[in-house]
């Protein structure tokens, strides 16, 4: 699967959101399953800079970039200066030879100049201080997003460093954000990525280019009533009840944007998705009443609400599945449930196991990317961090969760 977009239409269809923003979590256009993979520290070693030529979807392109893993079987990791991923079998690779140049991320224009191509005409683009808004709708609408988008990151690496004692890494690559003028034409440049999904979201984070995308919610395909052409206007509009959870869905693909480049989360790593959903989540909901935007860390009660649904029905062993495998998280029926479990367990460790809870983060950080870990091994960790009885554990989430109704 080659992607990371994250979440869909949530005030219209919130079940099949939840269920869309995971079936396409981690596209990679080939597997490594059973193939040797380097360790991390092997792979800090061979961190060497190549010219390579390869050829994929029937194009072929030449780049300096880093080889982040390498296969025995000559399938390369390669980070090239956009800070796109690209997994590269043995026969995609043309040429490739050795460069004594250190590889320079590129601007955000160099960024936007290589691949507009991609795009029809009229595209611009705004800059902020971390953000590159690649867009063809409004300025102020672009003006927006990049100022929600501010407010996320300075409240979000603040949270880390007040909270859990984290410095998080300043990113590497500019963040990119395209932001079409309506959902039609979003469509058609996200089916070519997530393919028939794209219309039931409402933008996603794509890991392998490192880019996210969306469109204008107050534009012509929008429910807000037409383009808005102010701050103000929009303000007005998407402040509304009724669009929280619409904006907590973009804000939602901007926390795994900021997390994948703040050195918090690796790409393409065996992250286990309860975990970097619940993240998601735990830093999603906008509060427009406060001056930084975020009163980080409150209750999600749109997830406590859907969690405190599912317990009737919660099985005896539903820790231990959710942190075993991505499966209940990837199934349209089970989806429903484990995603507001995530966030629910996410919030227990947040708040009740804070050290544990940075421990592990840093541990599952080493992992190296498009490497595997099996269900035993994923709850050995977990184990080794927050305690061996998980029947314990349980009780003690659910009696902390009980206790926010």
């Amino acid at each position: 699967m080659p992607f990371h977009p994250l979440d869909v239409a949530r005030p219209h269809r919130p079940l099949f959101s939840y269920f869309a923003l995971s079936a396409v979590l981690l596209l990679v256009p080939f597997s490594v399953t059973g193939q040797e993979v380097a360790s991390p520290a092997e792979a800090a070693a061979a961190r060497e800079t190549l010219l390579v030529r390869f050829k994929t979807d029937d194009v072929e392109r030449e780049s300096i970039g880093e080889v982040v893993q390498k296969y025995r079987d000559g399938s390369l990791l390669f980070l090239t200066p956009d800070g796109q991923l690209w997994t590269l079998l043995e026969d995609q690779i043309l040429s490739r030879e050795p460069s004594e140049a250190v590889m320079q991320p590129l601007t955000s224009e160099e960024i936007y100049s290589q691949f507009r191509e991609q795009l029809a005409p009229g595209f611009q683009v705004y800059k902020t201080k971390h953000f590159v808004i690649v867009y063809n709708t409004t300025g102020a609408y672009a003006n927006w997003v990049g100022e929600l988008f501010e407010r996320l990151y300075r409240g979000f690496y603040n949270y880390w460093e007040r909270h859990h004692r984290m410095q998080l890494e300043e990113p590497r690559f500019p963040l990119v954000a395209v932001v079409f003028r309506d959902k039609d034409s979003y469509v058609q440049f996200a089916e070519k990525e997530v393919g028939d999904s794209a219309r039931a979201m409402i933008g996603y984070y794509n890991m392998k280019s490192n880019r996210m995308v969306m469109y204008d919610l107050t534009g012509s395909n929008g429910q807000a009533g037409g383009p808005a052409t102010n701050i103000r206007m929009i303000n007005q509009r998407l402040s509304q009840p009724q669009w929280e959870r619409t904006v907590a869905t973009i804000v939602h693909e901007a926390v795994h944007q900021i997390a994948y480049n703040s050195g918090l989360q690796v790409r393409l790593a065996d992250n286990p998705r309860w975990l970097s959903e619940g993240l998601a989540m735990y830093f999603e909901s906008p509060d427009f009443g406060s001056r930084t935007g975020w009163s980080m860390g409150k209750i999600n009660y749109h997830n406590l609400r859907k969690f405190i649904q599912f317990l009737p029905r919660r099985p005896a062993d539903s820790i231990t599945t959710l942190i075993s495998s991505d499966a209940r998280l990837m199934q349209s029926r089970l989806a429903a449930d484990a995603y507001p479990e995530s966030w629910a367990l996410t919030y227990f460790l947040m708040k009740t196991k804070k050290q544990e809870y940075s421990a592990y983060l840093r541990e599952l950080a080493e992992m190296p990317p498009l490497g595997e870990t099996t269900e035993k091994e994923r709850v050995a960790l977990f184990q080794s961090h927050f305690g061996q009885d998980l029947q314990q554990l349980d009780l003690d989430f659910l009696r902390y969760m009980s206790k926010l109704r």
